[in-house]
């Protein structure tokens, strides 16, 4: 489950880049800085497009997926049902520190 969550993270992120980018500029830019073009900065902005929309909806899904995955990649363990221990799937760092080589193993 966590490798298909992975794949439509992956999926989420190139189309979330793929609807800003086509999302129309809205004309003021650099240009409203210095005092050109300074009507509509602080207006009322219309109607939300279906692109706008789509940015929402789809930044959203990409937070809460991002959360998700992060949970699930800390390594702790659950308790299921039958009362055994199952691992998220994270990393696991339960063996401890390297051991230090034998006085009989050869030097590099």
């Amino acid at each position: 489950m966590l490798i298909l969550l992975n794949l439509f993270f992956v999926f989420l992120c190139f189309f979330l880049i793929i609807v800003v980018l086509l999302q129309p500029g809205k004309g003021g830019g650099l240009g409203a800085t210095f005092g050109g073009g300074g009507g509509t900065v602080f207006g009322a902005r219309g109607a939300a497009t279906l692109l706008q929309k789509a940015t929402v909806v789809v930044a959203t899904l990409f937070m809460v997926l991002s959360l998700l995955l992060a949970y699930l990649s800390t390594g702790s363990t659950v308790t299921d049902a039958a009362g055994e221990e199952q691992s998220r799937g994270g990393l696991d760092f339960s063996e401890g520190a390297p051991v230090a080589p034998s006085e009989d193993a050869p030097a590099e």
